[in-house]
């Protein structure tokens, strides 16, 4: 996977220091503003009501549709919650067994989002970091799966960005021991995916979501996935048995920010 990284940013020229995201959706412009221009948000943010939060977007020359809220379970919804998770705040935790995403606030709070994880023999859990993120990224199917799905071969070179991306509207690209684990937080086109095991193995978000959280994170930033939050500290290993995480996309793109 090392290799498949290094011959990328070799073949394209990595360009590190993108402008990061609009922030969350939702806040007003001055607090959009102060978001934008700060470090990492831990202060418990106001988020407002989920029409607001998911309304129609328009964002990096993209036109998001509204999320229909009355579709997305209550629990789905942004919000801000006590944290289960006892990390420091600035970390993410994913919790596998109630597809729950946490981004730790201070004052033993958090940001919940819904989240939509890997199908049966694409999960993964551990721990990682947050090196890399991008507004939207342009997608590139690996060889792998474009052999498992040759319907892909016309985005051999890749699929410019967009609402209909599997990337979505941000990309916030995980590594560890300075590799890339191929596994992403994403946002996605799919709505009606949040809340269950449909993905290819990464951690799918509602596009208005990813964007909320991409424009928190700031600096390299630890993700821990678990299957509960209740079953002890998180291992700072992989798991014994190897990921089955499928690779979703072909290395870290051109114009990433590094964080």
């Amino acid at each position: 996977m090392s290799d498949l990284l290094s011959g990328r940013m070799n073949r394209r020229g990595f360009l590190a220091g993108a402008a990061a995201g609009a922030a969350g959706v939702g806040l007003s412009g001055a607090t959009l503003d102060a978001l934008a221009q700060s470090k990492p948000a831990l202060a418990v943010p106001v988020l407002g009501p989920p029409a607001v939060m998911y309304a129609a977007l328009a964002d990096g020359g993209h036109q998001l549709p509204a999320i229909p809220v009355d579709k997305l379970h209550p629990r789905l919804v942004r919000q801000v919650v006590i944290d289960p998770t006892f990390e420091k705040p600035g970390t993410i935790v994913v919790d596998t067994s109630t597809h729950y995403l946490y981004f730790v606030l201070e004052g033993k709070r958090a940001i919940r989002y819904g989240v939509s994880l890997g199908k049966a023999g694409f999960d993964w859990t551990g721990s990682a970091t947050v090196q890399f993120k991008k507004a939207w990224p342009v997608w590139t199917p690996p060889p792998e799966m474009i052999k498992r799905k040759p319907e892909l071969a016309k985005y051999a070179d890749g699929m410019p960005p967009g609402p209909q991306s599997p990337l979505g509207a941000r990309a916030l690209y995980l590594f560890k021991n300075g590799q890339d684990t191929m596994y992403r937080l994403h946002g996605t086109p799919e709505w009606s995916s949040i809340g269950k095991n449909a993905s290819s193995g990464c951690v799918r978000m509602l596009n208005q979501d990813v964007i909320d959280l991409h424009a928190r994170v700031s600096g390299p930033t630890p993700v821990h996935v678990r299957h509960s939050m209740y079953l002890g500290a998180n291992s700072s290993a992989m798991p014994s048995s190897s990921p089955t995480t499928e690779a979703i996309d072909s290395g870290v793109p051109e114009g990433a920010e590094a964080l």
